[in-house]
């Protein structure tokens, strides 16, 4: 059966995902609620799947998890559980590489349904979420271009667009230029964007400068 890493900003939720997943033959090998100790988790355990929850502690995102184990290409899948039903959260978890997406009022055979089929190598979108992600394909999802991006992530794409080295962005917004660095690839990732050139085209169809660079 598969090892399954939990990521979720409840105990409650985390104890009785665990207990439903054990009962259902896996094996539970670890849980956390923040994202950067989870990504040191799965990289030290090596699970076959982890199971995301969106909405995490200290208004954290299970997407930046996504970011993430897509740009180190991290050979485990990954099936989201979360309340959120919003159709631009399924489009970016399914392009950031999530194999399945499920809400939280699914049922416990739901549940092991969705990893059984997403260890199987298929996808999953649980019940009203194939809708979702239709309404996503049809441009239904937020008219804003920087919607996958957070607020942070904003501002350093603001700043990379005009010209800004990392250790000046730091200095402005109080971070260490490693840490800029980090923002600006998972930004670049969650736009599906590969280099510079192309990260500053599309701040100029966004709006966030204009072709003069300001």
């Amino acid at each position: 059966m598969s090892r399954i890493y939990i990521v979720d900003d409840h105990e409650l939720v985390r104890d009785g995902l665990r207990a439903m997943v054990e009962a259902g033959g896996h094996t539970v090998v670890g849980v956390e609620e923040e994202p950067v100790r989870a990504l040191a988790d799965v990289l030290r355990l090596s699970p076959d799947l982890l199971l995301l929850d969106l909405n995490l502690a200290k208004g954290s995102s299970g997407l930046d998890l996504l970011t993430e184990i897509r740009r180190r290409s991290l050979p485990l899948r990954t099936l989201v559980l979360t309340i959120s039903a919003k159709p631009q959260d399924v489009a970016t978890a399914v392009q950031l590489g999530a194999a399945g997406y499920l809400l939280k009022n699914a049922s416990r055979a739901d549940l092991l349904a969705a990893i059984d089929t997403v260890m199987a190598g298929q996808s999953y979108l649980g019940r009203d979420v194939g809708e979702l992600a239709v309404r996503a394909l049809q441009g239904e999802r937020d008219a804003d271009p920087l919607a996958p991006l957070s607020p942070r992530e904003r501002q350093i794409l603001a700043r990379v667009v005009r010209g800004q080295s990392s250790a000046a962005i730091g200095l402005a917004l109080h971070l260490s230029p490693n840490t800029v660095d980090t923002y600006r690839s998972r930004l670049m990732v969650k736009l599906g964007l590969e280099d510079l050139p192309a990260l500053v085209r599309f701040a100029i169809r966004a709006g966030v400068i204009s072709a003069d660079g300001n």
